[in-house]
């Protein structure tokens, strides 16, 4: 059972050895003057976009309705993505993985009806 997870373990060493020996040199390499410290300055904190000038506020709020439509379409992406391989063995998995199948779309359709009663689904300005 060690030999089975003894790769993963090597790969999880490694995959942590990389940031934080990048991070530990270039804390090592302050104290040597390689790289200085860092000073705050007005034209390397500005924010840069495409090399204009920014025109406004930098932080500006967007509506979160945008983020909730996409969470949802995440959502029902991954519930087609659960349905399509139960659409390919629906011959092989009998009454029982119809079952469970419907039970997994009634989920869906149960908490979207719920949404939609709460009025979540609306955009109101």
């Amino acid at each position: 059972m060690l030999y089975e997870y003894g790769h993963i373990g090597i790969l999880v060493i490694i995959a942590l050895i990389f940031p934080l020996g990048a991070v530990v040199t270039s804390w090592a390499l302050q104290f040597v003057r390689i790289r200085p410290k860092s000073r705050p300055d007005l034209v390397r904190d500005d924010i840069y976009e495409c090399g204009l000038r920014t025109e406004g506020p930098s932080l500006v709020q967007f509506n979160f309705r945008y983020y909730y439509i996409a969470l949802l379409f995440v959502l029902l992406d991954v519930e087609i993505i659960f349905l399509f391989p139960w659409a390919l063995v629906f011959d092989a998995v009998g009454w029982v993985g119809y079952g469970k199948g419907l039970l997994f779309i009634a989920t869906f359709i149960i908490g979207g009806i719920y949404a939609w009663r709460k009025r979540a689904l609306e955009w109101r300005l």
